[in-house]
């Protein structure tokens, strides 16, 4: 294995961990050892916090309305410094989410992120997310 194939390996382990032990778990901790503190989250909604308790945030919120969330990767690519997931994001929500309360639907919807690494930690992070998806599944307009 070349170096370059081993510095990929590396990098989607510290971002398969970030996935299954911070987003999915919910270990705060884990989200502070993976992310240096320069950490800035390009995809935060204006005005929102960019730097490393910006994740943190967001997913107090996300777990407060889907309290049994679960993400399932997908796909991972990694080269050089950068790491790609889609993944599935599930979960039943019980609590209020973007202005729409708790509806007791079960609801899934796609996520597509890029984070760049520098020496094992997560420095920089783009995300895509279908939240129009999801707020239809909310409404009841989608049917999936």
């Amino acid at each position: 294995m070349t170096a370059e194939q081993q510095l990929a390996e590396r990098n989607k382990a510290v971002v398969r961990r970030w996935i299954e032990e911070f987003k999915t778990g919910g270990d705060e901790s884990v989200a502070d050892e993976l992310r240096a503190p320069h950490f800035v989250n390009h995809s935060a909604p204006p005005g929102a916090p960019t730097g490393p308790e910006a994740g943190k945030l967001a997913f107090r919120a996300m777990r407060a309305a889907f309290p049994d969330l679960h993400v399932r990767i997908d796909d991972m690519l990694a080269e050089g410094d950068r790491v790609v997931t889609r993944q599935t994001f599930s979960g039943t929500h019980h609590g209020e989410w973007s202005g729409v309360p708790a509806t007791g639907r079960r609801v899934s919807w796609a996520v597509i992120d890029i984070v760049r690494l520098e020496d094992g930690r997560l420095v920089d992070h783009w995300a895509v997310a279908d939240l129009h998806g999801l707020l239809g599944q909310l409404s009841g307009e989608d049917p999936r």
